[in-house]
C-alpha cells in the first residue's frame, strides 16, 4: 500500500502548473500530514488518495475514457491504493493497465493533475477522493479491452471530448501544455 509519507513526497516533487492545482496540492498535503497512517487507504472514511491516469494514444491526439458503472460518465482510468503499490505513480499505471487492457503502457514521472471530488465508493459510505493523475502513454496500435470495472472504454479525440467529463478537459489542457514544444 502506497505509504502517505511517500505519497507526500511525490506531490512535494511536483510543481502544479497554475495557482488552483497548487492550492489543491498543498490541500493533498495537508490531509496526509493529518493522515499519516491511512491517508492512502481505502477505509478512511474522511477521505482517502487515489490514483488515475488518463491514457493516451502512441500519437497523443486521443485519450482512453472509461463509461464508469457507479459514477454513470466517461472518466479517465484510476481509482484506489492496492497493497503492492509503492507509490502513487505505480498504483495509477497499475489502475490504467488492468482497466484498459493494454500492455506497455508508460507513464509520466511526476502527476499531471490534481482533484477532491465527493464519491460514496466501495465502503458504501459518502467520502473524498483526493484525486493524483498521471499522463500515460499505449503502444502504437493499442487495442484496449473492457474490464468489469467499466461499462464501456472508447478512445475519445482531445479537442472533442464527450460532454459530461467531469475534469477530463482540465486533464487535456493540463496534456497540451505538458506536451507544448519549449521555445
Amino acid at each position: 500500500m502506497v505509504a502517505p509519507a511517500v505519497a507526500a513526497a511525490e506531490l512535494r516533487a511536483w510543481r502544479a502548473p497554475e495557482p488552483g492545482q497548487e492550492g489543491l496540492r498543498h490541500a493533498l498535503l495537508a490531509f496526509l500530514d493529518a493522515r499519516p497512517e491511512d491517508g492512502c487507504s481505502r477505509s478512511c472514511v474522511p477521505g482517502h488518495l487515489t490514483a488515475s491516469a488518463l491514457v493516451l494514444d502512441a500519437a497523443g491526439e486521443r485519450t482512453l475514457l472509461t463509461l464508469h458503472p457507479r459514477v454513470g460518465r466517461w472518466i479517465q482510468l484510476g481509482g484506489h491504493c492496492e497493497p503492492g503499490d509503492a507509490s502513487l505513480r505505480d498504483a495509477a499505471l497499475r489502475e490504467a493497465t488492468e482497466e484498459s487492457g493494454i500492455d506497455g503502457l508508460v507513464i509520466d514521472p511526476e502527476p499531471l493533475h490534481v482533484d477532491v471530488h465527493p464519491i460514496t465508493c466501495s465502503l458504501g459510505v459518502p467520502t473524498r477522493h483526493l484525486d493524483v493523475r498521471f499522463l500515460v502513454r499505449a503502444p502504437a496500435g493499442a487495442v484496449p479491452r473492457i474490464s468489469d470495472e467499466s461499462d464501456d472504454l472508447r478512445w475519445w479525440p482531445l479537442d472533442a471530448l464527450p460532454g459530461d467529463t467531469d475534469t477530463v478537459p482540465a486533464m487535456a489542457a493540463a496534456t497540451r501544455r505538458r506536451l507544448a514544444p519549449v521555445g
